[in-house]
């Protein structure tokens, strides 16, 4: 393990957002960890891993800990479901293609999610009427401040709309080393009423679906509404979908009866962000560097040289004027530091 001075961190951000640590180390074993975090000469530790879910807009005078842990194992396994262990640093996307070679299901849906696998349970990541919260069984932590291993179960992350524990009364506390995941073995229940996946199906011709069906249906419907990081800057949705209580969703469906709407209850709706920011005039427009996407308002990018501040203002810019206009505040989902 070695520690490095004044290191770059745009290529451990998937913005491209040229920010430097002023100390920077790669983790890539518990031991590791626990070490790094008893070094009292380096008081300030931040972590990262994938750097999806996150912004960069001033550089990190703090230890930058790259967390890199690697490895999939069976924890148990019974004629229907299987129960597996995945560390902290192992890519989300992969994980997904990884579980369709052994023919588990549960995570098709969350094809192509940028970022690992130690992140997921933070935002409780989603997509196309899946969450992570409904194959999670457990994840394990290492407290900061005593370097101990904890375990978390589903109820212990009090799981919510890109909400968790670890967001909320955990934040900052904790470093999440590894997940453990419950996934079917036979008879996979689908999903596909969700978004575009039923006719992205029929596209392709298929009518009897299997969870690599699904999840190539997904991945072909991302891909054409998406930007790849690696080609354009960007954390995927930035943006939450807002959930609004009945009183105010007939007041706005009322003023607005071609609005796109999911019913979560009796008493919450969830309206489309992306479709509240398109109406607002956002879609496609771009100021210097930063922009937002032109297949999909969700989404922020950075041509090239935009800053994280740049791209900030921009994001309250969105977020006041789509207030002005119908009286919905929408909310990052991306982590700003």
């Amino acid at each position: 393990m070695k520690i490095n001075n004044n290191v770059s961190l745009l290529t451990y951000n998937t913005f491209g957002i040229n920010a430097k640590a002023r100390f920077f180390c790669e983790i890539t074993t518990i031991e590791e960890l626990e070490l790094v975090l008893k070094l009292e000469e380096y008081p300030n530790k931040f972590v990262i891993s994938g750097g999806s879910n996150m912004l960069l807009t001033k550089d990190i005078d703090a230890l930058v800990l790259y967390l890199n842990l690697k490895g999939i194992t069976m924890v148990s396994e019974s004629d229907t479901e299987v129960v597996i262990n995945v560390m902290a640093g192992e890519n989300w996307h992969q994980l997904v293609l990884w579980t369709l070679e052994q023919d588990y299901g549960g995570l098709e849906n969350m094809s192509l999610i940028p970022g690992n696998t130690g992140t997921s349970p933070i935002q409780n990541i989603g997509a196309y009427g899946v969450e992570l919260k409904d194959t999670f069984e457990s994840c394990e932590a290492m407290e900061i401040a005593t370097q101990e291993i904890k375990s978390f179960s589903k109820e212990d992350c009090c799981f919510g709309y890109r909400e968790s524990f670890f967001k909320n009364e955990g934040k900052g506390k904790y470093i999440i080393t590894s997940v453990n995941l419950k996934l079917s073995k036979k008879d996979h229940v689908l999903n596909t009423s969700y978004g575009a996946i039923d006719q992205e199906l029929q596209h392709m011709g298929i009518t009897a679906p299997t969870i690599k069906d699904v999840s190539n249906a997904v991945i072909a419907i991302r891909k054409s509404k998406l930007p790849d990081p690696a080609e354009l800057g960007n954390s995927g949705s930035f943006f939450k979908n807002p959930i609004i209580h009945k009183i105010d969703f007939l007041r706005f469906s009322e003023k607005h009866p071609e609005a796109p709407f999911y019913k979560l209850s009796e008493e919450n709706y969830k309206i489309p962000a992306g479709w509240l920011i398109e109406q607002s005039g956002f879609k496609g427009k771009r100021y210097g560097d930063a922009g937002v996407h032109k297949n999909q308002a969700l989404v922020l990018v950075n041509y090239g040289t935009a800053t994280g501040k740049e791209i900030v203002d921009l994001a309250h810019k969105i977020i006041d004027t789509v207030y002005a206009k119908f009286n919905i505040r929408i909310l990052p989902e991306v982590n700003v530091i």
